[in-house]
């Protein structure tokens, strides 16, 4: 499999009224054809900002300062709008978190859909219409026909999830941008979306980004997994390498608040301290105030990217030959994922 998109060096900011948030620090990642990447981290730590930066839908204060999105060997960061506007949803598309705001409530579902097909391929309205509906039983919704003319608000969250789907998949993008699609839904209609997702992804062979904070999708949907905390991918490898041979403590510190197999305790784990104001990013390395394993190097200067495998590497001085040797606090085999 070849690399579909490349990140590289990738810093986006807001401009606000106390100063530059930097959001998004010198991430570089690839996407390879027909792969699932998670990223994976808590809330605020830079995740849907990075995916919106792909697709340059960021709100009015947000710029990307630096770096390349190399997609179909052009640079999508220096492309015009109109340029871009025929990446998004044709080449690149995305799944906003919640059905609800992501859907026009003045539009019927099935025009919502032909809008998206009409504005990039040359094809009659009949045509349009049929396809809208063929997408319709693609992502798992019966009476097509029916509910073509229906409007946002007649649909609940599940079933309107699956039309958000639909048009995300309406022109055959070769890249579908997942941001946390499930966290609007109850834990039934969340189980049912991943498994269309997963279904999807292995009919179609699309490349998906899937952001989440949840451990236990990424183990059922993902190839590799992109850990991001503070605005930088922190360790990067395969579901293996993640799971099974984490090397950052926040990795292990996610990790930590699984529930466990083996026991009955009610209360679950939790990473104590706050993630830094990144008005004003930390000297050394982001995670040393909440890092128990934090070394003196730590609060001065940020690790590099430690290579631990071809597939799997690290940022935490931790892998230094000069570190000491810390073994992970809990397996993910003692884990309970839900």
């Amino acid at each position: 499999m070849g690399d579909l998109l490349k990140v590289n060096k990738l810093s986006v900011s807001f401009r606000t009224k106390e100063g530059e948030l930097q959001a998004v620090r010198d991430v570089s990642f690839t996407l390879k054809e027909g792969e699932v990447l998670a990223i994976l981290g808590e809330s605020g730590c830079g995740k849907s900002v990075l995916s919106k930066s792909i697709l340059r839908i960021l709100p009015k204060n947000g710029v990307i300062k630096s770096g390349e999105v190399i997609f179909n060997e052009k640079d999508l960061t220096s492309l015009s709008e109109k340029d871009m506007d025929k990446v998004r949803s044709k080449d690149i598309s995305m799944i906003f978190q919640d059905p609800m705001t992501s859907l026009n409530p003045t539009m019927s579902v099935g025009n919502q859909i032909m809008e998206v097909i009409l504005v990039h391929e040359k094809i009659s309205k009949s045509e349009a219409k049929k396809k809208s509906i063929e997408l319709m039983e693609l992502v798992g919704i019966d009476y097509g026909e029916k509910r073509f003319n229906q409007y946002p608000h007649h649909l609940s969250g599940g079933i309107g999830q699956r039309i958000v789907i639909a048009i995300a998949l309406a022109c055959n993008p070769k890249v579908l941008i997942a941001d946390e699609p499930t966290t609007a839904l109850d834990v039934t209609i969340q189980a049912q979306i991943l498994e269309l997702i997963r279904e999807l992804q292995q009919k179609t062979n699309i490349s998906v980004i899937f952001i989440t904070h949840d451990l236990g999708v990424v183990a059922n949907l993902a190839q590799r997994i992109a850990v991001m905390y503070a605005g930088k991918i922190v360790e990067i490898g395969t579901v293996k390498d993640i799971f099974y041979d984490p090397r950052h403590p926040y990795t292990w510190a996610l990790m930590s608040c699984l529930p466990k197999i083996d026991s009955d305790d009610e209360f679950l784990n939790f990473i104590p301290g706050m993630p830094p104001n990144l008005l004003n990013p930390p000297k050394g390395d982001a995670f040393a105030s909440r890092n128990k394993y934090a070394l003196k190097i730590d609060y001065l200067v940020e690790p590099p990217m430690f290579k631990i495998s071809d597939t799997h590497s690290a940022s935490t001085w931790l892998l230094h030959k000069d570190a000491p040797k810390i073994e992970p606090p809990i397996k993910f085999e003692e884990c309970r994922v839900i």
